[in-house]
């Protein structure tokens, strides 16, 4: 290994360590166990050489926002990338979901009937099973969404049916992003609600998928199980080329 990257690799096991202290100090406020949130560590912009650094580390599970950015990185990575738990967590197009379908392990994103078809189709060809999360609007009413990502919360539990009811989809739970300038607090107690709404409806489909590098603990705090955390560990996102 380089010095350039046993330095890399310090720097992202300090900052690990930093976010794994924050989520056990917000799990023990929140009386729950560290060990019921999973980090998720975005790598979007960043290089497969970091994606195998952070398996080296420890790291079980990692997302990306863009295809083939994902699909490209997957790749590079080799071996290491091969033992992680690869998560699609950005806004994904219906013509690029069969791509997805064949490298992803879980989807956040599903927001619309159309995607879950395009999405099961990719994951029949691809002869595997592929676990989604619908993605909730926390924005807006029902009626008015004002075009953000995500689910109406009124729509979210007829978009769980269609999951569930897929041939090669895995329905794991409920996705959402806090909205800008809003208190997150308010926004991930709406998506506990939700969540629960589809959590008795499909007792399997308990994942949360909540939280990002400035409001994981109030994620937590309201029963995220998935954080998905990038600049905290990995630092300032280079440019996108």
């Amino acid at each position: 290994m380089t010095d350039t990257n046993d330095a890399r690799r310090d720097e992202l096991a300090r900052s690990l360590r930093t976010v794994r202290d924050r989520i056990e100090t917000a799990a023990a406020t929140a009386g729950r166990a560290p060990d019921e949130i999973t980090l998720i560590v975005v790598t979007k912009t960043y290089p497969a050489s970091d994606v195998a650094l952070l398996a080296d580390l420890g790291v079980t599970d990692v997302g990306e926002n863009r295809h083939p950015e994902a699909a490209r990185k997957r790749e590079e990575a080799g071996d290491p990338a091969a033992a992680l738990r690869w998560h699609f967590v950005g806004a994904l197009q219906t013509n690029k979901a069969a791509a997805v379908a064949r490298y992803a392990d879980v989807v956040h994103s599903v927001d619309r009937p159309r995607l879950v078809d395009a999405l099961d189709r990719g994951a029949r060809q691809a002869g595997r099973t592929l676990g989604v999360l619908v993605q909730v609007n926390l924005e807006g009413r029902d009626d008015d969404p004002a075009g953000r990502a995500g689910a109406a919360p009124g729509d979210v539990l007829g978009l769980a049916a269609q999951v569930d009811a897929a041939e090669a989809l895995r329905l794991e739970g409920v996705m959402a992003v806090a909205p800008l300038d809003a208190d997150p607090d308010d926004a991930f107690a709406r998506l506990a609600e939700v969540a629960a709404s589809v959590a008795a409806a499909y007792p399997r489909a308990t994942a949360i998928s909540a939280g990002m590098s400035g409001d994981l603990e109030v994620a937590v705090k309201h029963g995220a199980t998935h954080v998905r955390i990038g600049r905290s560990v990995l630092g300032e996102r280079p440019p996108l080329r």
